[in-house]
């Protein structure tokens, strides 16, 4: 039995709206833990930590969680005004009118919602670039270098994205019934791809990388490499401080492209034994393996995703009871996309904890593999400095943090380690 119209609709409207609300009552919570915790450095960290820091720590993640409730409060509106109130039905006609060949017409489409949704959200990026960062110190980019990557940023989506919304578009229209089997192969590849490319054909695009110039550093680098069994293809230095003054470092790349990357601003904090534990804490997640099982779920979970589009882009109730009318005369292939992917995030979000909770797991087994190849107390004595340098809150609200965070809370972390 298919569901009516009004019946999807409701539907729909109530995971919105309990999507919004359990997202506004979690910030509640972190902002009121956090701040009811802003008068006293924790225990553990009052050696390390001065008040100063805690209190901009916290009004930091105060400031943030604000500007995101306003942000999800908005991104609900723009979404009702898509769906419901005719807004994608109006983009759809316009673009009816401006191409009539069909996979031109569909790729016209998302390419308005695209660059629709990008204008609606620049406002909120350039108040939390320019204001937000700016008044906690963090902002170093200036607005001439923020339109240079909105630009690039732009003609790179549309360079990689469009040729691969054409395929996908072209299959929906040619390869039948199981034509979002296909649609996720392809789409498989093109993430295999990227991941190959970006570090030598996208991320130079952006920023400036040069070889690491310290060899006392490099040659510990490579050594602690060489012990882990982990081959690399480069140390590089990246000008993160032309952006931000977060501090970061990473791996990426797969095969003989694999290369460890170090933010300036990182390397002018972290003396050489922390930077050290850092690495090997990084390499602790190739050691286990946790990049290729996060791999293998993200395919996973896209081939269920591609097989539900499959699905329910042949249900008319699902274009209807999100406000479109689906053209009779043409194909409705790049709407049951851009509907689909608009929505799935309302029906998604309550499993955010799942992924949060695996992901700490994994932090913790790659603290254990830092603690055994390293030191224990080398990775606290960084992650307390990148704490203290990044304003990252001390006191994050338990149930906030379960759901959200990707890295165990801080006070936690630093006890497992310490007792390694």
């Amino acid at each position: 039995m298919q569901p009516s119209l009004p019946l999807f609709s409701l539907f729909f409207v109530a995971m919105l709206a309990l999507d919004v609300m359990l997202k506004f009552w979690l910030a509640t919570r972190q902002t009121r833990h956090v701040s009811s915790h802003r008068a006293q450095v924790p225990d553990e960290f009052a050696s390390r930590i001065g008040l100063h820091s805690h209190q901009r720590a916290a009004d930091y993640t105060v400031a943030r969680v604000r500007l995101g409730m306003i942000e999800r409060l908005f991104d609900a509106a723009v979404l009702v005004g898509l769906t419901l109130l005719g807004g994608l039905q109006a983009l759809d006609q316009l673009a009816a009118h401006w191409v009539s060949a069909d996979l031109p017409r569909q790729l016209l489409l998302i390419t308005l919602v695209a660059l629709l949704l990008g204008a609606l959200g620049l406002p909120f990026t350039l108040y939390r670039q320019f204001r937000l960062e700016a008044r906690f110190g963090f902002n170093r980019m200036t607005p001439g270098l923020f339109l240079s990557d909105l630009l690039k940023g732009t003609l790179v989506s549309a360079l990689l994205g469009l040729p691969l919304a054409a395929v996908v578009l072209w299959l929906m229209a040619s390869a039948g019934n199981l034509w979002w089997l296909w649609a996720w192969a392809v789409w498989a590849a093109f993430n295999l791809l990227i991941l190959l490319i970006f570090p030598t054909v996208i991320a130079p695009l952006f920023n400036k990388f040069t070889p690491l110039a310290d060899p006392e550093l490099a040659d510990r680098i490579n050594r602690l490499a060489q012990r882990c069994g982990f081959s690399i293809n480069g140390l590089f230095v990246m000008d993160g401080s032309r952006r931000s003054a977060h501090g970061n470092a990473y791996f990426t790349g797969f095969g003989k492209s694999r290369r460890i990357v170090f933010f300036d601003t990182l390397l002018s904090k972290l003396n050489g034994d922390e930077i050290e534990a850092v690495l090997a804490h990084e390499l602790g997640h190739f050691k286990h393996r946790h990049i290729v099982k996060r791999i293998v779920i993200s395919l996973g979970g896209a081939l269920a995703v591609f097989a539900l589009l499959g699905w329910l882009g042949q249900q008319v109730w699902f274009y209807t009871g999100l406000g479109v009318l689906p053209q009779l005369a043409a194909r409705n292939d790049a709407m049951a996309l851009i509907l689909f992917f608009l929505v799935l995030p309302v029906f998604t979000f309550p499993f955010t904890p799942l992924g949060s909770w695996f992901s700490r797991k994994d932090e913790f087994q790659a603290d254990r593999y830092a603690a055994e190849q390293s030191r224990a107390d080398y990775l606290v004595s960084a992650l307390v400095k990148l704490y203290d340098d990044n304003a990252a809150t001390l006191t994050p609200d338990p149930v906030h943090s379960a759901f959200y965070d990707s890295h165990p809370p801080a006070a936690i972390r630093i006890r497992h380690l310490a007792a390694q």
